[in-house]
Formats: structure tokens, sequence, C-alpha cells
């Protein structure tokens, strides 16, 4: 039988908002799960449950969706402790280890979950895994400044890398004007040792490790939601 992952997206999606409270700043995620826990939000705004909560989205493309939607938004200049933030992840353990950057949006999904005081990461069945990197690659962000000097570090470290491209074959960039390297190490037994030796070489601007930042892991599967907590 077919998994119905739009559904169980959709499903993870409005559990979590569940958890967004009138007064809140709110963080947006970036992706095809948390396109739906906008529009959930969006839907309480208009029916009167929620009241006065102002949002700061994780790249350009949710500040264009959530403005299309009506949603309020802020910056994390004028906020700097986000209450709660809802994203979503490319590879998930169950240890609340994840892989995230698959949109393209790590730096900045990274800079508002450190900001976050509940940082609430929503997956649909097939994103689980029972170590990171058996199923997604490593997303790097990369300086476009001897970033082939980069690549080859990583090469050292194990990894498979493919140039990250957009649908026309295009060269994909980040918000930020870098390139994106995608990583295969494969199974990775020792995640915090590998995000320590990214973070020491220059040029490297962030990984698509996220580790010790989710408070909470909301999975969707065919039979009901399972909530993680930390």
């Amino acid at each position: 039988m077919r998994v119905d992952v739009a559904k169980l997206k959709e499903n993870a999606a409005r559990e979590a908002v569940q958890f967004v409270e009138s007064g809140m700043i709110v963080g947006l995620g970036h992706g095809s799960t948390t396109i739906y826990a906008l529009r959930f939000l969006k839907e309480m705004i208009e029916e009167g449950e929620l009241d006065d909560i102002l949002c700061i989205p994780c790249s350009l493309q949710v500040e264009k969706d959530a403005h299309e939607l009506g949603l309020p938004l802020t910056t994390l200049n004028e906020h700097q402790v986000i209450d709660l933030t809802i994203d979503g992840a490319d590879e998930a353990t169950p240890e609340m280890e994840l892989i995230k950057g698959g949109g393209g949006a790590l730096l900045r999904e990274k800079i508002v979950a450190q900001a976050s005081e509940r940082e609430i990461i929503i997956v649909d069945q097939t994103k689980m895994s029972p170590r990171l990197g058996v199923q997604w690659p490593v997303p790097i962000e990369v300086e476009p400044f001897g970033w082939r000097s980069q690549a080859s570090y990583l090469e050292s470290l194990g990894a498979e890398i493919a140039i990250r491209e957009n649908d026309d074959g295009m060269e994909f960039k980040t918000d930020q004007g870098n390139k994106l390297l995608d990583c295969n190490f494969g199974p990775i037994d020792d995640p915090e040792a590998l995000a320590v030796r990214l973070k020491e070489r220059a040029g490297i601007v962030e990984h698509g490790l996220f580790l010790g930042l989710a408070t909470d892991l909301i999975i969707a599967y065919e039979d009901g939601i399972e909530h993680l907590t930390k």
C-alpha cells in the first residue's frame, strides 16, 4: 500500500501548531512540510484561535509565502528570542539528531533554531532513520571563493560531493549567494565529531547537521502521531 506522504505532512503540521499560543514570536521553517503549518496558522488567526503572534521566516521563500498568506511578520533583529519554531527535517533519528538543508535554507534555519526556546521538528515516517546519512547527504554551504579547496577537504573526510543545482540545471545559490554541496558520507557513526571537523574549516559557512537543537520531534505515521521530547 502506498504511503500518502502529503497527508502525513499535513497531520504532523496540524499537531505542531497546537502548541502556538497568542502573543508568541513564532519561527517559520522552510520546506514542504512546514508550508502546511503556515496555512494552519492562517486558519487559526482567521478563526480567532490565535491573536497577536509575530512570525520570523527562515528564508526568502518562506517570507514570500507567509506574506501571501497574510501572516504578521517581524525579524530576528527586532526580536532576538523566539518562543517557538516549527520546522521540518530531511532525516531524523529517534535521538532527535537531524539532517536539514534539502531546501537550501540551512544557515538561516540554524540561526533561528539557536534563537528559539522551543524547536518543534515535524516529519513524516519516511524521514526516520536509525542513523544520520542512511538516506540523505549532508548539505554544506560554502563560500564561493576557493570553494574547490573546501570540496577537497570534504572529500578527505570521506564525502562524495554533488554541487546543488536548480530544476533547470543552473547552479543553486543560497539566500546568502553561496554554493551548496550535498555531501554523502554514508551512515554517520559520530555526527558530533563530524560537525566539529566541518566547523574547523574556514570557507565552510554552515552544515546541515542539526544536533542538540530540537526540543520536540513530531512524527506522523499512517496509524497516528508520535511526539518525542528532549
